[in-house]
């Protein structure tokens, strides 16, 4: 039984972080090698440090430019654990 439950845990756990990470390829790149409509940091360029602190930022609302408003709702729900995921994905 204990099992089943750590794997449900896990299989919750990736499901998470994968949306989360299909939302910023989205507009990002796979890579994030992409300005965001045109108009964001490109990512990639960013240091982990740099990237969750915006992240976090975003969520609080006090961080971002012209993409806070639609930043802000997809990371409204990201946990710190998945920021750091997509952090180890993307940037330097």
């Amino acid at each position: 039984m204990k099992k089943i439950v750590i794997a449900a845990s896990l299989l919750v756990a990736s499901a998470a972080f994968a949306g989360s990470y299909d939302k910023c390829v989205t507009c990002h790149g796979a890579n994030g090698e992409k300005a965001a409509l045109g108009k964001s940091k490109v990512i990639k360029d960013m240091t982990k440090a740099d990237f969750v602190s915006a992240l976090k930022g975003y969520q609080a609302g006090t961080y971002g430019g012209a993409q806070k408003g639609l930043m802000t709702a997809q990371v409204k729900d990201m946990t710190e654990a998945t920021m750091n995921e997509i952090a180890d994905l993307i940037v330097k």
